[in-house]
């Protein structure tokens, strides 16, 4: 009779170990929601004014290629044939050979407009949010190129790698209802 007492008893713990582990189960699931549900209000932006462009965006990003990309405020541009967030500090020439380029990857394209203008536009996907273009463009330019989380990227981690990095503080939430802090416009 031992050995049956036994075997109920197992039979009993391990029935009652996974209703008890479904239990929690639905318990952590109910909690994930409600964080998920408590930081849909908000997502993670980066403030143009506090940015240090540290490279950090670049590097710190949970995601193999960063949620962080170059934006170009075309309404501040002066679409300069030096730009200085677009050729290196002194290019050995004005023109858009790679070893005059700002850029590590190319993400900057110039198009000649007419003499002496040139418009610049930002290739996402190959940007890595490194902001090497937003420090130069911000030294010597008018400050037209900064660095923005794209929501349609973002995992809108709870804690933010790139946010725990970020020297400045630039990093922070803001309404998800309006994403974006335009440069200049707070």
């Amino acid at each position: 009779m031992a050995d049956k007492d036994k075997n109920v008893s197992r039979r009993n713990f391990l029935r009652e170990g996974v209703w008890g582990a479904l239990l929690g189960g639905v318990g952590i699931g109910g909690g994930v929601v409600a964080v998920k549900s408590a930081k849909g209000d908000t997502v993670w932006q980066i403030d143009p004014d506090k940015c240090t462009q540290c490279g950090n965006c670049a590097t710190y990003c949970v995601l193999e290629e960063s949620a962080v990309k170059c934006v170009h405020a075309h309404e501040l541009c002066g679409y300069c044939d030096l730009c200085t967030g677009y050729l290196e500090p002194e290019p050995p020439g004005l023109d858009t050979g790679a070893e005059n380029e700002l850029c590590p990857t190319g993400a900057i394209k110039r198009k000649f407009v007419e003499d002496p203008y040139y418009e610049y536009h930002i290739e996402e996907p190959l940007c890595i949010g490194c902001g090497k273009c937003v420090k130069g463009c911000g030294a010597f330019g008018n400050g037209s190129l900064y660095l923005q989380v794209r929501h349609d990227r973002c995992l809108n981690c709870n804690e933010c790698a790139i946010a725990v990095a970020c020297p400045s503080e630039a990093f922070k939430r803001v309404p998800a209802s309006d994403p974006y802090i335009l440069k200049g416009e707070h």
